[in-house]
């Protein structure tokens, strides 16, 4: 009998090679020799509505499609310089802001871009807003509040348009209050700029008063602007089905960094074999490798192979325990009798504390990261201001994790045992790695202690419907924009992006969020950080993973990729867009 990961890999490899055949049809038609960049990855693509992308395999995407009106200079994470925008003003108070918007500047439709779509796009934002995209934190800059209009009745339409309008052909936003990160955040890919005539068209919302509330909070994960997109970036969509998306250089793309590469295939191929092999042929010329121990052990110094390491990590990831499982999840039997959780098991802090003592953060960075990186105290980059470097870090103590669990629900847990579904992105090497590490100490412990673990595909993993049901996943983030609070809003508060799916409700924590992020005496920041710290290893709400440089692998044929290029606020982990690289 045939094994099942050799199947599974041919089957991908087939598709690619299709996929690469019909690519090179077009080629040899453009005289585009050479000209095609393939990119494979185990997670799917969500969306490629930049209206509610959250996630980094839609962004690499939607970034490359559409663009924002501001963008990070060169590999900076503060400096901004213009993009759709030439340049902007703001009043003494930083209440409102005036932008001067590029003229000449095409969509992929050969639709003109103006005010009116900058405007549409925000507003839209605005009133969709669910708790699957990123538009929360423009909502709090423009709005005052991260929630949509059936969540927070105060919302009007007379607010949303007058947050953002048009006067004449010069963007206007309005805040109710300042906001020092406000230009970052329209750095985000969310806010990409969409092509109103064409959305609408297509049915998405005509950006009325009059149909307003029907749009609010309407999934736009396959909307059909995510299935036609049309922006003003250098790659516009050729097709997308289960397993490829593909797409091509726009011709009448404004930018003078014109792309160098004609065509591009991002491959969904799960199994990371099928990848290495493709990559080291040279068919990939990007791939998830797998982590630091793949690349340095099977990609590091074969012919047609470079390697770009110790590149700054502003990421964050931790192990999330849900502290109220919503029914039809990972429950098992309900109860604590062995077979199965109750749905607040992860309420009794001294279980959450049991499962963090038993992660082996010493053995994670030997074997997985290769002796590169460092334990953390918070879910915090460390490069970013407010992280307390004089915190300990959570110690790997099987005894202080055996303490924990004898006193966790009374004793009960101990006694009777559980059995806990804990679930991962398929494909990910790295976290199912990091699970069964977490696995085996668990169970080591007690013989009445089962922890299973369960591969998932990304898209069904992070969507809000979907995340109640889990017991544990690997909640990681990468910054929105360059500021504390969007992690630590994001990870500690109640009404953060995991609080409301983790069932978390901590209103010291909330309080001391609340005041740091509206203080802009830093050193103030800085010590409420700190708090917000302690607080969270006291309470013990993640496993929280260490923290490691970023190594990326790519064939040596690929020029523009470089240290100085490199930026972490890409979601592409070459961290520089795609028009910006060329192919030998």
């Amino acid at each position: 009998m045939m094994n099942r990961t050799k199947i599974l890999g041919a089957v991908a490899m087939t598709t690619l090679a299709m996929t690469l055949a019909a690519c090179n049809n077009k080629e040899n038609a453009s005289g585009g020799a050479g000209s095609t960049l393939v990119i494979q990855e185990s997670a799917d693509i969500p969306t490629m509505d930049p209206g509610t992308t959250y996630d980094t395999a839609s962004g690499q995407v939607v970034e490359n499609m559409y663009e924002t009106l501001v963008g990070y200079k060169g590999n900076s994470l503060t400096e901004l310089e213009p993009v759709l925008a030439t340049e902007w003003t703001a009043n003494d108070a930083g209440t409102e802001y005036r932008f001067t918007l590029r003229e000449g500047v095409k969509f992929h439709t050969g639709n003109d871009f103006t005010c009116a779509d900058a405007e549409y796009t925000i507003r839209r934002n605005l009133v969709t807003n669910t708790a699957d995209s990123g538009n929360w934190f423009i909502s709090e800059s423009l709005l005052g509040t991260p929630a949509n209009a059936n969540d927070d009745k105060a919302i009007t339409w007379q607010k949303i348009s007058g947050a953002v309008r048009c006067d004449g052909e010069t963007l206007v936003f309005t805040l109710p209050k300042t906001d020092p990160a406000f230009l970052a955040k329209l750095a985000y890919i969310g806010q990409g700029i969409v092509d109103s005539k064409h959305a609408i068209e297509l049915g998405e919302w005509d950006g009325t008063e009059a149909t307003w509330k029907d749009a609010v909070g309407k999934d736009l994960t396959g909307s059909p602007l995510a299935g036609q997109p049309s922006g003003t970036g250098a790659y516009k969509l050729v097709g997308k089905d289960a397993s490829s998306v593909s797409l091509t250089a726009f011709d009448g793309y404004w930018g003078e960094q014109k792309p160098s590469i004609k065509n591009v295939i991002i491959q969904k191929v799960p199994e990371q074999a099928a990848r290495i092999q493709a990559f080291l042929k040279g068919d990939a010329d990007f791939i998830e490798e797998g982590g630091r121990s793949i690349i340095s052990s099977q990609l590091q110094g074969k012919p047609g192979v470079s390697v770009l390491d110790d590149l700054p990590n502003t990421t964050a990831a931790g192990f999330s325990m849900n502290e109220k499982i919503a029914a039809g999840g990972a429950l098992g039997s309900g109860k604590l009798d062995g077979n199965g959780i109750p749905s607040d098991f992860f309420s009794d802090a001294d279980v959450r504390r049991g499962f963090v003592a038993a992660f082996d953060v010493p053995t994670y960075i030997e074997q997985v990261q290769e002796g590169k990186g460092a334990p953390r105290n918070f879910l915090l980059p460390d490069s970013f201001p407010g992280y307390d470097t004089n915190l300990e870090a959570p110690a790997f103590d099987p005894e202080v994790a055996r303490a924990a669990f004898q006193r966790a629900w009374g004793g009960q847990v101990w006694d009777k045992g559980f059995s806990v579904n804990i679930s991962y992105r398929a494909g990910s090497v790295t976290q199912q790695t990091a699970m069964e590490l977490l696995k085996k100490n668990v169970e080591s412990l007690n013989p009445k202690f089962k922890v299973n673990i369960v591969a998932k595909q990304w898209s069904d993993l992070i969507k809000s419907d979907n995340a109640p049901k889990e017991a544990m996943i690997l909640s990681a983030w990468a910054p929105d924009y360059a500021d504390p609070d969007n992690f630590v809003t994001t990870f500690y508060a109640s009404t953060g992006y995991y609080g409301p799916r983790l069932n978390v409700t901590d209103t010291e924590m909330d309080a001391l969020i609340t005041e740091a992020r509206n203080t802009t005496d830093q050193a103030k920041r800085d010590d409420l950080y700190a708090q917000i710290a302690k607080r969270g290893l006291e309470k013990a709400y993640y496993v929280i993973m260490p923290a490691s440089p970023n190594v990326f692998a790519y064939r040596d044929n690929i020029g523009g990729v470089s240290e100085s290029t490199y930026n972490p606020m890409i979601a592409f982990w070459a961290g520089t867009y795609w028009k910006n690289l060329t192919k030998n």
